[in-house]
């Protein structure tokens, strides 16, 4: 059976990142501060995109177009005055089969979303919702804006205690077998260190300077590609 290509069993955000620039992708990071309501939360799927515009229909309406595992993604324009996701839209939401949310924004209810165990990414937690109504773009069910980066229905998302990612589905298997790799090799790296071989006797540090020191411009990322270590991608 073909690998699920948006399987993040065993993996990592970072990891993920670290082989989008092992493969020249453009990497596509939610701003730093957006993590879990509850440590350990991860998720996977394909995005969701909704632009919120003060009241809980635009949610609504995107749990029509929503399949299974997709992972809702919420422009709230990066706003610190509302939480503008609560426990009945995270209710709704798993009964549309989706299977997390990302907010650009803030949520509400906190004890309630833990009840409910849906995994959501949010800048944190902010007791009063919206009291605005504003005017609705004709792209809100297909478009997100999130930090500098623009999601749509063409990207996966995934999410941990480190952060949120998109990544074009197009790639996303061969991304995310690319980050195995690496993961299998800093597996090894740190089972050899923790068994008395130091990282740097791994890397062959020692020749990586004496490299540097005949040609300056020598990278010690071009050094670990040319070794097969992995640490800093």
């Amino acid at each position: 059976m073909p690998q699920d290509p948006v399987d993040f069993t065993e993996l990592s955000t970072p990891l993920v990142a670290d082989a989008c620039v092992r493969l020249g992708e453009p990497l596509r990071a939610a701003p730093p501060g957006i993590l879990p309501v509850a440590a350990g939360q991860r998720v996977a799927g394909r995005a969701l995109p909704v632009r919120h515009y003060g009241s809980v229909d635009v949610f609504l309406e995107a749990f029509t177009l929503a399949g299974p595992g997709d992972v809702l993604v919420i422009d709230n324009a990066g706003r610190r005055d509302e939480g503008c996701l609560g426990d009945l839209a995270v209710l709704e939401a798993r009964a549309a089969g989706v299977a997390g949310v990302a907010v650009w924004g803030l949520h509400r209810d906190t004890p309630d979303l833990l009840r409910i165990g849906l995994p959501v990414f949010s800048y944190g937690r902010y007791a009063p919702g919206p009291v605005r109504l504003d005017p609705r773009d004709a792209d809100a069910l297909t478009a997100a804006r999130f930090g500098e980066h623009t999601v749509t229905a063409e990207d996966v998302v995934l999410a941990d205690d480190d952060g949120v990612l998109f990544v074009p589905a197009a790639r996303a298997g061969e991304v995310l077998e690319t980050a195995r790799t690496l993961a299998r090799t800093e597996r090894e790296q740190a089972r050899r260190i923790e068994a008395g071989e130091t990282l740097r006797a791994q890397t062959r540090f020692d020749a990586y300077l004496a490299a540097r020191a005949e040609d300056p411009a020598r990278t010690f990322r071009q050094h670990l590609r040319a070794t097969g270590g992995a640490i800093e991608e």
